[in-house]
This record gives structure tokens, C-alpha cells and sequence, in this order.
């Protein structure tokens, strides 16, 4: 025997709510739909002829008769769908925030996004928003600098043309060092100073300097060390750097005004005027984009860290160079925009 379908009863203030619903102009036409189907009902109508008159299955009828009763006036929206399973939820931050309490790769002292992003399978934006849902900034860090050269818009624009615009069959390769890197232990326990604040405690064992070369257009990193920062060593460094190229391939190279890039012109002429080098104006090293791989390096791998002694601060520089050149890209070059009150404040400091 047929099931018997559910008795809908309508008191008097649930009848003129339905059909306020069914007369609405503003109400979805899928809610107006059910309130009639309710309503039909209501009269003590079989599904079957209720889907008639609105053209509709009884199965669907049967649906919306069981949804009233159960829930009244509600029971005509949609039920709430599970949807796609969250792919970023607590799980992963919980792996995340794991994950930062141990120690990152071999040649880095600190972790960032895409090493995080690389460990744990996911993308750098997804870790990127969880950082920060937390208020976890893992190497924030602002500034910004005036400079008072003269010359500051034709050497700038100088060089952001190499960048930008780089001459045919030339090589632009950004140069700098970073000199005296500490190679120091942090020894357990503070100390207090003066002013009753506590530092932490360190031994230093010496240090060490780098000279790098970024190719502008891959980013690809050369580097060597060395324990003194004289003009031949830095000399000899590009001399290792250039003596791959082939003979009819020019060089530009973009310096800082340290000295030991001045004063070359003996060993400029030895490449017969295929080496060209071009200076960031004062108080402006941060045209020079080896500069920006300097601060990655140090975020990476210095800041934080400690060194017993030479061999390994060398070791982790070197792994650092190894890591980046297995996925370098070229730095975008662009200008972000900053407050007018920020660069008034600034310059006004001067």
C-alpha cells in the first residue's frame, strides 16, 4: 500500500505568511515556488496532484511537505551543502606552525615563505595568509633613503636602463661585498648591561668577507670569500667572472663607491674597453640590486645564526649560493608607491 503523505495544518497566521511569500515580488521565485507547493498541500491535496499544478515532480513535493513540517518557515531554504573540503584549515596550520619550530635547510638560519611553502606542499600565498592570520612576519623589515648627490637622476637613470633596457649582446652584472661577517657563537645565558637590560652573550672567532655578482637577467649568483678586502681580490674576482665570456661580449658592471672599485683603470684596459662600470650615487647602494640579495643572505643566514668558526660561516654561504642558483630569477624592478607625508618626513630629516 502507498505510504499516506504528511498532514500539513496551517494556523491562521501561517497561511497569511505563505501567502504574503507567493504575492512577494522581492521574495526568490524558488521560496515563492515552495510556500505554493505548501499551501496546496495544505488544502489536503495528494503530491501527485500538487506537482501537477506546479508543474513539478511529487517526489520534489514530497521533499518541501516533510521540510515544513519539520521545520516551518525555515524548511523552505536550502539545506547548507558541505562544499569542497578546506584544504588550508586547522590542520595545516597546526603543521605550520610545527614546522617552524624546527630547524630550517642546511645554509639557512631562519626559515621564510617559499622554503615554508617548498616543506610543506602547499603555495606560497597559502602560507603567506596563515602567517599572517597569526601575526607571524618572518622578515619584516622597512626603510628608505634620500640621497643628496647631484647627480642622482642621471647616474639612476643609468642604471635602472641597464636593468630595464640592457644593450645587445652585453652582460649587466650587479657587484658588491659584504665585508667583515662576523663568525660568532651565541653562548647560553644574558648579560646585563648598565642600563639593566639583558643581552645575549657571544664569541666572536674571527671574520669574513664576500664579494658576489648577480646576473641582472637570470639572477644567478657567483661569489668567493676571502680574508682580506683589497683591490686585487677584487680584481681577481672578475677575472673568474669574466673569463668564461666569449671575447665579443661587453660587460656592465653596476658598483657602490667602496674603494677598492675605484682606481681600476690599469686592469680595465686589459680588456680593451669591454668592461664598462657604473656607480650607484651616494647615500643610493639599493640601485644596485646584488644589495638586495645581500639582505636576503643575511635574513637566511647570518641573522640569528652562529658560527664556531671560518670554515663554517663559508660552508653555509656557499650552500645559500648553491640553493638560490638551483631556482634563481631576476629581480622585478619596479617603484612602489609610498605616502607623500613618508618621503616629506624623510627628506626633511636630512
Amino acid at each position: 500500500m502507498p505510504r499516506k503523505a504528511i498532514e500539513i495544518t496551517l494556523t491562521k497566521e501561517q497561511r497569511e505568511q505563505l501567502d504574503t511569500i507567493v504575492r512577494s515580488h522581492s521574495v526568490e521565485r524558488r521560496i515563492a515556488e515552495r510556500a505554493g507547493i505548501i499551501l496546496s498541500c495544505a488544502a489536503g491535496k495528494r503530491n501527485q496532484s500538487v506537482a501537477l499544478e506546479h508543474e513539478t515532480s511529487a517526489l520534489r513535493v514530497s521533499k518541501w511537505r516533510k521540510r515544513y513540517a519539520k521545520y516551518g518557515l525555515a524548511g523552505l531554504e536550502d539545506e547548507r551543502r558541505p562544499g569542497k573540503p578546506e584544504t588550508y584549515g586547522v590542520a595545516f596550520r597546526n603543521r605550520l606552525l610545527s614546522k617552524l619550530e624546527t630547524d630550517p635547510p642546511d645554509g639557512m638560519s631562519r626559515w621564510d615563505c617559499p622554503t615554508l611553502a617548498e616543506q610543506l606542499k602547499a603555495s606560497n600565498h597559502a602560507v603567506w595568509r596563515a602567517l599572517k592570520k597569526e601575526g607571524i612576519y618572518l622578515h619584516k623589515a622597512r626603510s628608505w633613503y634620500a640621497s643628496t648627490d647631484p647627480e642622482f637622476a642621471e647616474k639612476s637613470a643609468n642604471i635602472i636602463g641597464l636593468y630595464l633596457n640592457p644593450p645587445f649582446n652585453a652582460l649587466v652584472l650587479s657587484v658588491g661585498e659584504k665585508n667583515s661577517a662576523q663568525v660568532s657563537t651565541r653562548e647560553s645565558g644574558y648579560i646585563e648591561t648598565g642600563d639593566q637590560k639583558l643581552v645575549h652573550a657571544y664569541k666572536r672567532h674571527g671574520t669574513l668577507n664576500l664579494i658576489d655578482a648577480l646576473n641582472a637577467a637570470t639572477g644567478f649568483i657567483k661569489g668567493q670569500t676571502s680574508k682580506t678586502k683589497k683591490r686585487e681580490d677584487f680584481q681577481n674576482f672578475m677575472d673568474n667572472v669574466i673569463q668564461d665570456l666569449s671575447e665579443n661580449k661587453n660587460v656592465h658592471v653596476i658598483l657602490d663607491n667602496y674603494c677598492t672599485h675605484k682606481k681600476n683603470d690599469e686592469w680595465l684596459n686589459r680588456y680593451a674597453g669591454r668592461v664598462y662600470c657604473h656607480f650607484a650615487h651616494t647615500s643610493a647602494s639599493w640601485l644596485n640590486q646584488i644589495e638586495v640579495w645581500f639582505d636576503i643572505l643575511s635574513c637566511k643566514v647570518l641573522k640569528g645564526a652562529g658560527f664556531s668558526n671560518v670554515a663554517e660561516l663559508k660552508n653555509a654561504i656557499e650552500a645559500f649560493i648553491v640553493r638560490h642558483n638551483q631556482s634563481a630569477q631576476p629581480f622585478k624592478w619596479r617603484k612602489p608607491e609610498s605616502a607623500d607625508s613618508e618621503i616629506k618626513n624623510n627628506i626633511s630629516n636630512l
